[in-house]
């Protein structure tokens, strides 16, 4: 009766192994592919598609490092907000 008792109970920690190994790949293929459906909705170019330049306390430049285009905005001290304006980058 000890002996049957000890091999039930090395199959069944064996069959516990192979049960959590199966679980624990599964849970990495569904986080893999969670990040790849992730990556393919939100292109990494596009996240960092526009660059803000304060070129002093007055001058603000958005580039557009996709199309080449910038817009420039002055910010005078003690007015309220301008227009921006598209232009060409000053250097």
């Amino acid at each position: 009766m000890n002996k049957n008792f000890i091999s039930i109970s090395i199959m069944f920690f064996g069959f516990c192994i192979i049960l959590s190994s199966w679980v624990y790949s599964n849970a990495l293929e569904n986080i893999a592919n969670n990040q790849r459906i992730e990556t393919a909705e939100k292109p990494i170019q596009e996240e960092y598609r526009f660059e803000l330049i304060v070129v002093n306390e007055n001058n603000v430049i958005l580039y557009d490092k996709q199309s080449g285009d910038s817009w420039r905005k002055f910010i005078d001290s003690g007015a309220g907000p301008t227009e921006w304006e598209k232009q060409a980058l000053p250097f």
